[in-house]
């Protein structure tokens, strides 16, 4: 098995890695000899950076994800109110940065109806980038990751370029292409105020010269709208992200009555087929859970969207009990590890593209398992 450095900036991933045209799961199916004869591999995508072990959304978290093996590394972008992209999980940010304790924005927290939800705080499209990048990061969920909390205050919010010139830095370093997911968040809600997203992405996308079918890319959105748009706009390799309950937001202010359980059936299979490459689908949708919380088989929904050439990628693995299968979790404390490694296997195993993970080299290291038949 090969070995590979965990601490941000040290050691490259052995191999380099080139992403084919269509960034199906073979990763090495280009590039070196050596790596033409690798097996295929599904991808390992740094779910917001290595959000495990760093706050996420930041470019030490980014960095860190590529150094513990990501393939693919996924900000979510949300916009300024200057019209620039930035990397944040929500347009919120009270719960990732340090803004409430900035007196000089103090004024800026008000009360908006995002997708439906009322939310309070502030927002990014109330800030200038150049105010935003005044901000430091925190850690969003302090209770469960405590240890990532001592780098709180110390990373600024990047913008979606400086992600893009992050990965192909480190691709550089690490000798592997490492490729960008980014999703696009709230459209509906974005567009409605004048913001849309959609020509933001594409803009950079295509000033990057990422706009194409054989861009290291794939783009994502819980609004299948969101990728019909940029679709049109750069044609560059996509998922549709498909949640457990309810439904997209574009559907509903639309009058569609499907759920997001009805697009991982055939026929909405068979809908989103004509404009995307794949689904990003909640785990439950791909391994179904008892009442108790204990893995069942696998849905039809691998071997469904296989049938129609379309890709599944799936969200989001942890390392904690209480994100864990009650099956998978050791011991009684909800922030201890559980046993994540057979979880991430079972999947693969059932023939998943793609796994997000907030910790790569899990993941990674799964994967590797997997391959091996161990």
């Amino acid at each position: 098995m090969r070995r590979r450095a965990v601490i941000s900036g040290m050691g490259a991933a052995a191999g380099a890695a080139v992403l084919p045209a269509a960034l199906v799961s073979p990763a090495y199916a280009a590039g070196t000899d050596r790596d033409r004869h690798r097996p295929a591999r599904p991808l390992v995508i740094g779910h917001r950076g290595a959000s495990g072990h760093r706050p996420e959304h930041t470019l030490a978290s980014y960095r860190l994800a590529i150094d513990l093996g990501a393939d693919f590394i996924e900000p979510d972008l949300v916009p300024t109110k200057d019209g620039q992209l930035v990397a944040r999980h929500e347009n919120e940010i009270g719960g990732t940065t340090d803004v409430s304790t900035r007196p000089q924005f103090a004024s800026r927290k008000t009360t908006k109806t995002i997708d439906g939800v009322t939310v309070t705080g502030w927002f990014t499209e109330d800030f200038t980038l150049a105010e935003l990048k005044t901000l430091r990061a925190v850690e969003r969920l302090p209770s469960v990751r405590p240890h990532n909390t001592i780098y709180n205050g110390l990373f600024e919010i990047p913008t979606f370029q400086e992600v893009i010139d992050l990965a192909r830095e480190e691709g550089r370093r690490v000798g592997r292409t490492i490729g960008v997911y980014p999703e696009t968040k709230h459209p509906t809600y974005f567009n409605s105020i004048g913001l849309p997203l959609e020509p933001l992405v594409a803009r950079v996308l295509r000033r990057n010269n990422l706009a194409g079918r054989n861009a290291p890319v794939f783009l994502q959105s819980f609004e299948p709208t969101s990728i019909k748009k940029l679709r049109g706009l750069v044609d560059t390799p996509s998922v549709v992200l498909l949640d457990q309950a309810g439904q997209p937001f574009d559907f509903k202010t639309s009058g569609d009555p499907r759920t997001w359980a009805d697009l991982a059936k055939p026929a909405g299979l068979d809908y989103l087929k004509a404009f995307t490459d794949g689904v990003g689908a909640t785990k439950n949708l791909v391994i179904a859970r008892d009442p108790a919380g204990n893995l069942l088989q696998p849905t039809p929904l691998i071997k469904d969207a296989h049938a129609r050439g379309l890709k599944v990628h799936s969200w989001t693995f942890r390392n904690e009990n209480q994100f864990l299968p009650l099956n998978l979790r050791v011991g009684d404390d909800p922030n201890a590890w559980g046993n994540v490694l057979e979880e991430v296997r079972l999947f693969l195993a059932a023939g998943l593209d793609g796994v997000f993970a907030d910790y790569a080299d899990t993941a990674y290291l799964a994967r590797d398992l997997h391959l091996a038949g161990r």
